[in-house]
């Protein structure tokens, strides 16, 4: 079922901020992907054009350290790296302790959704991938790199897919659909080869924040936390039922793809084809 919206689009002029200067936007690699670095300091984070929710409200001003944001969304080839590798059935790495069967991925098989075991599917978005999942990969790379990477928080998300000049979608203020992959995109709806739409870029060189596959946060959700946010770092709720996700889908329509747009999962949902993940480095 597709998720109704009313896109409903007010015309804002775009401008182009200091920080959009790709080419100078740092990058490192461990191995593992592009990481773009995002610095730290202060942006306004929620809802300032108020066409959104009220779980997108207040706007509030929120800091975050210096961190690295993951150019692209994690890939099947990356998935099935550690899908393969006899670390998978550590328990350790689950923060359930229990283990994802290999089996019950969904969509691994299907051509149509470009699965990862299907062919020609390496440089396409893992799809299905739940929370516990995203981050045992993630503890799975911080072994294999001595490096801690980690699911991003909501905040971190946010700053990195819209800046400090509270744009509405990560290129600017008006939807273009040559820059992102929503809903009637193509002529089945489905995940794109990740770093499909350059145009599409963060100020931050970051890719595919908007649409492509909905992406999970480190946060637990709450409707409310934007009233009682900490300024500093905010890592979301101590406790709750749901985990933050961020970014909409193929499946969604434009105004759902907003840098500040939220929902929410259950952290062991693995039924969503729309789902997937990046990972954040700390500096």
């Amino acid at each position: 079922m597709r998720f109704s919206v009313v896109a409903a689009m007010a015309a804002f002029p775009f401008f182009l901020s200091s920080q959009a200067a790709f080419s100078e936007t740092k990058s490192v690699s461990d191995g593992f992907g592009d990481m773009m670095a995002i610095p730290g300091g202060s942006f306004k984070m929620g809802d300032n054009f108020n066409d959104g929710l009220p779980r997108e409200r207040p706007v509030h001003t929120v800091e975050v350290d210096a961190f690295y944001m993951g150019k692209l969304e994690v890939t099947n080839a990356q998935w099935r790296a550690f899908r393969d590798d006899p670390a998978y059935d550590d328990k350790k790495l689950w923060p359930s302790g229990r283990p994802m069967p290999k089996d019950q991925i969904p969509y691994w098989t299907q051509a149509n959704n470009h699965g990862g075991g299907t062919p020609g599917s390496d440089d396409f978005p893992v799809l299905g991938v739940n929370w516990d999942g995203a981050v045992a990969y993630c503890n799975w790379i911080s072994a294999k790199s001595g490096k801690k990477y980690r699911l991003p928080t909501e905040a971190e998300w946010e700053k990195a897919a819209r800046g400090t000049d509270q744009r509405r979608y990560p290129w600017g203020n008006t939807f273009d659909k040559a820059n992102a992959n929503v809903v009637n995109t193509q002529a089945f709806d489905t995940g794109m080869k990740v770093g499909s739409f350059p145009k599409g870029a963060s100020p931050y060189g970051v890719l595919d924040m908007a649409g492509n596959v909905m992406e999970w946060c480190s946060d637990w959700y709450s409707k409310d936390y934007y009233s009682s946010s900490p300024k500093k770092n905010p890592k979301g709720p101590a406790t709750g039922a749901y985990r933050v996700i961020r970014g909409g889908s193929f499946f969604v329509e434009p105004l759902d793809v907003r840098t500040y747009a939220r929902q929410a999962g259950w952290p062991e949902l693995q039924a969503w084809r729309m789902l997937g993940f990046r990972v954040a480095r700390d500096q």
